[in-house]
């Protein structure tokens, strides 16, 4: 049986850990709730940026402008998107390059995950469906380079020899709008050089502080959202079949693609840094809770032996005392 004093020691450690635990379950649900609302509020905007582009690209593919020439229209079917940006301008304006779509080849993987641990199966869930998603990819044939934001999915990947194009430090310690647009320069930019032919984000999509739900979404080529890629749920995505509005564009849908799709790339990017940031603090949250309350059972637990091994002592001493009793009466 251990000593007193070895337990009292266990105690004591376990007590101080219980105070940490208790200290980050505190900090991470003061922040979550400012990272709920934000993504809360975020979410809708992105979904109708996401909404609209998919309404004006298949529009344009669909039926051209009335105002393009009959013999343009036949190039907006067959040539996709360099096609339909041509058609809805008679010819004059070229098709954004983000909205280019060519076979999948060469792909980029955006992996985001947290810079420290202690937030349960949050960074595990993340870097092992990345695995899986580049091994699958690796063996359809497709050349699969990533780029990985938080230290603790380029350690993960690192070990396992990926081919990491490049890494990201300092994301999660101020993120805005414009740690957005900074980390989707440099995302962009194999694309616009022809280097990658699609840009695929790994993350955790936040439900609840309970839930996360790890989600690869392609941002590149812009296009149909995420339901119509047979991801995301149905309140959040428009579907493919059906139509979720119609629109009236001023002054024509070349003009306004120009300004949309790089704010559908920020927004998007945005909205995935705000869902991983609120699934870490609800993983960190539900964690720290299980831990706090595993302290508790410990403690009891240990006061329990410690008082058992005491009374065991107690005994242990009386029973000294009355056989030396007994032998000073003989």
């Amino acid at each position: 049986m251990p000593s007193l004093k070895s337990i009292r020691k266990r105690i004591s450690s376990v007590k101080s850990t219980q105070k940490i635990t208790r200290a980050m379950k505190m900090v991470a649900g003061a922040k979550l709730n400012k990272a709920q609302q934000r993504i809360t509020e975020l979410r809708p905007y992105a979904v109708k940026v996401q909404e609209v582009l998919w309404e004006i690209t298949r529009d344009a593919v669909a039926a051209p402008s009335a105002d393009a020439p009959a013999a343009e229209a036949p190039a907006a079917e067959e040539n996709g998107a360099e096609g339909y940006a041509a058609a809805l301008t008679g010819g004059e304006r070229p098709a954004h390059p983000l909205l280019v779509t060519r076979p999948e080849r060469r792909v980029l993987l955006l992996v985001l995950t947290s810079d420290r641990g202690l937030c349960g199966a949050f960074n595990t869930n993340i870097n092992k469906r990345a695995e899986r998603e580049w091994k699958s990819r690796t063996e359809a044939g497709q050349e699969v380079q990533i780029a990985v934001i938080g230290r603790k999915g380029r350690d993960y990947l690192n070990r396992r020899n990926a081919p990491i194009l490049e890494y990201l430090p300092g994301v999660w310690d101020k993120l805005s709008l414009e740690t957005a647009q900074a980390v989707g320069a440099k995302i962009l930019a194999p694309f616009n050089k022809n280097e990658v032919d699609a840009i695929y984000i790994v993350y955790n999509e936040f439900k609840s502080a309970i839930t996360q739900t790890v989600v690869v979404e392609r941002l590149l080529p812009a296009g149909a959202p995420a339901q119509a890629q047979g991801q995301g749920d149905e309140g959040d995505r428009v579907s493919q079949s059906g139509r979720a509005a119609e629109f009236v564009y001023e002054p024509d849908r070349g003009a306004l693609l120009e300004r949309l799709v790089p704010m559908y790339v920020d927004i998007s990017m945005l909205r995935a840094l705000y869902e991983s940031m609120a699934s870490e603090l609800g993983a960190k949250l539900t964690a720290m809770d299980a831990a706090n309350k595993n302290a508790k059972e410990m403690i009891d637990s240990l006061t329990l032996e410690y008082n058992k091994a005491r009374q065991a002592a107690i005994t242990k001493e009386l029973m000294e005392i009355i056989g030396g009793s007994e032998a000073l009466k003989e």
